[in-house]
């Protein structure tokens, strides 16, 4: 597997960070970056450049391009998904090899603190449906599951076949937290059976999932989280290796050895499955000296996140060379 870190565009300290950690892939939030039309051939380009001279591989990039129409169904989405497939092809010139994506409308990832104290005082987000719910567009239903379904169905016609021949994989992230609606929105994967049906609809390596371990840990419970590694195998195209506490409708993100997820049994089924794909830690807590400016993307919790990771492979690999 190779490991991976969120990365700004600009070459940072974090950037370093990641060099002296020994990692050597990078991932790009694309949603994140507004402004810097990241699809564009000659920005990737330049964009992967950047990473390589600085020693790091572009692995996979997140949330690339606008897709509201697409998923609404609206007259605008024929130009976006122009747009995407455009996307889709720089990516496979460039062998940038993942396109991370959700099917989440109108707004993705829903946290109700940014500030909630972990362990020690450090910082890190949580969620209460609740406090959601209390909303007045929670009481009117903006967008059904049915007509996601519908926009979902038309968007893997038209994009699978240009993944195809591109070599690119497409990877869908679950909704967060895994539940419907939120604020008056449906939302249609949040169940593993929403993921069999997803790969169901358009059979090929290019349609793939993101196994975002919290969100599918929030579902079904953390102990079913090995058992659904090995259930996708090979449609596993990339990892968030995070941890939380709690209950989809209510639970606060964890540092990642002190979430209710069994993470060495994860990693075990990541190589049982062979997993070869980007696998970065997500929503890390902000520790003393992290401003809290991008929460879960600070550099100091991500830092503690990636020596739990590289023990948890040491010790599996330790363990299947003496079975």
């Amino acid at each position: 597997m190779k490991f991976a870190m969120c990365l700004e565009l600009d070459h940072g300290p974090k950037w370093i960070h990641a060099r002296q950690l020994g990692v050597d892939h990078a991932v790009v939030l694309g949603d994140t970056q507004g402004g810097h039309e990241l699809w564009r051939y000659e920005n990737l380009l330049r964009l992967k450049t950047r990473f390589e001279d600085a020693g790091l591989n572009l692995a996979a990039i997140e949330g690339l391009i606008p897709m509201d129409h697409i998923k609404l169904g609206t007259p605008e989405r024929e130009a976006e998904l122009e747009a995407f497939c455009q996307t889709i092809r720089n990516m496979g010139a460039l062998e940038i090899p993942v396109l991370c994506y959700s099917w989440m409308a109108h707004f993705t990832w829903v946290r109700t603190s940014t500030t909630t104290r972990a362990r020690g005082g450090a910082l890190t987000s949580s969620y209460d449906h609740a406090l959601t719910q209390r909303a007045p567009e929670a009481n009117h239903l903006r967008l059904t599951e049915d007509k996601l379904w519908e926009t979902y169905a038309y968007f893997l016609d038209r994009v699978v076949p240009v993944a195809e021949k591109a070599g690119v994989r497409l990877s869908l992230h679950p909704d967060d937290p895994p539940l419907s609606p939120v604020l008056g929105v449906g939302r249609i994967f949040g169940r593993p059976e929403a993921f069999d049906r997803a790969m169901a609809m358009k059979p090929s390596e290019a349609n793939a999932i993101t196994f975002c371990q919290a969100n599918f840990s929030l579902m079904d419970g953390p102990a079913r989280v090995p058992e659904l590694i090995r259930h996708y195998g090979k449609q596993i195209a990339f990892v968030h290796f995070r941890d939380v506490r709690g209950t989809a409708e209510s639970f606060v993100e964890t540092f990642h050895d002190e979430g209710h997820t069994d993470m060495f049994a994860a990693m075990r089924a990541y190589r049982d499955i062979g997993f070869n794909g980007p696998i970065r830690p997500d929503h890390a807590p902000s520790m003393e000296g992290d401003p809290n400016t991008r929460p879960g993307y600070e550099a100091l919790g991500r830092i503690h996140a990636f020596g739990y990771m590289q023990g948890l492979l040491e010790g599996v690999d330790a363990m299947r060379r003496a079975t």
